[in-house]
């Protein structure tokens, strides 16, 4: 699989494993099932792993370490996410997770962007994982702690980075505005954009994507079907989008996109996974991956043959307001 650098020159393949569905996002999968969705994503050359202690309140990081022990540590990259702390809360043992997760609430998420709570998250992190160090250290949805992440939490990643326990530091979120003063005011090497720059809408153009080109920082696109909109050739009248339910403007307008993918003999899903990787300041694109067959399917629309007039068609006709004139790829 072909890689991108950030900057600091570690390399990063096209197609990046999420794995926010291995921590039981929604819907409970087995650890059998999930170390086989890792396994069969490595088999296809996926060397770029994200994963988070919100995930499952560490049942994420806990699968994917398990899974990928068997394989030398020099050869992926490994990134988890700061900023929610996890506490033990046995008296919950017997309710689940109010987070979306089906897992039990054994643990509670505590938010801290503190230096002292950045080290310690990632000290769990790394004793959840067990491999070693992590490539890559994100400010997790910082939306409501501007002020303590980019005055503490940044500082303390950045001195991690200058020290050499990690490779590079950003921040990944929802959005794409704060993103943007990360890049610009806190030298972040590489942001984790989820949603806000893919086929169904590209408002990272307006903030994040500029200022990545004009510093020289990366940004990894996340979250490329919006959770499940493009997920499908056929678009259903239920649908996800936002980690909620798709608005019926925005099915529409994913029916336009597909009616033009389709007149291309190209995938919807194919397209949503390919067009983010157009714009020279995406290094990867990362999606959620849950079974086997996710995997695989994911990972084959990544090289399916999509011809340029596509690209092309969905730009003229407005449905998209990215279209390079060259393919940076």
């Amino acid at each position: 699989m072909k890689t991108r650098a950030l900057r600091t020159g570690l390399e990063l393949t096209e197609f990046g494993f999420g794995a926010a569905q291995i921590g039981n996002l929604y819907t409970a999968v087995s650890d059998e099932a999930a170390e086989a969705a890792v396994n069969t994503a490595w088999e296809s050359g996926v060397r770029y792993f994200d994963t988070a202690p919100h995930y499952g309140l560490g049942l994420s990081e806990r699968r994917l370490g398990r899974a990928l022990a068997k394989y030398p540590r020099d050869e992926f990259v490994l990134s988890t996410k700061v900023g929610r702390l996890l506490e033990e809360t046995p008296e919950n043992a017997g309710e689940m997770d109010n987070d979306a997760y089906a897992v039990r609430a054994e643990r509670r998420r505590v938010w801290d962007f503190s230096r002292d709570g950045v080290r310690r998250s990632i000290e769990a992190s790394l004793e959840r994982t067990g491999l070693g160090h992590f490539d890559i250290v994100y400010l997790h949805d910082p939306d409501q702690h501007w002020e303590v992440a980019s005055a503490t939490g940044a500082p303390a990643l950045a001195e991690l980075r200058d020290e050499g326990v990690i490779n590079a530091f950003g921040a990944g979120m929802n959005q794409s505005e704060m993103l943007e003063r990360f890049i610009r005011e806190c030298d972040a090497d590489v942001v984790m954009c989820a949603s806000r720059f893919t086929l169904l809408e590209q408002g990272a153009l307006d903030d994040v994507l500029p200022a990545a080109q004009e510093h020289g920082a990366s940004v990894v696109a996340a979250a490329p079907y919006n959770t499940g909109l493009l997920s499908r050739d056929v678009v259903p009248d239920q649908a996800k989008y936002d980690y909620g339910d798709a608005p019926a403007e925005q099915v529409q307008r994913a029916r336009e996109i597909a009616t033009v993918c389709a007149s291309h003999g190209v995938s919807l899903p194919a397209a949503a996974v390919q067009f983010a990787l157009r714009h020279p300041s995406i290094v990867s694109v990362v999606a959620g991956v849950r079974t086997v067959s996710q995997a695989t399917s994911s990972i084959q629309r990544l090289t399916a043959p999509i011809p340029e007039e596509l690209w092309r068609d969905l730009n003229s006709l407005g449905l998209t307001r990215y279209y390079p004139e060259e393919d940076p790829a």
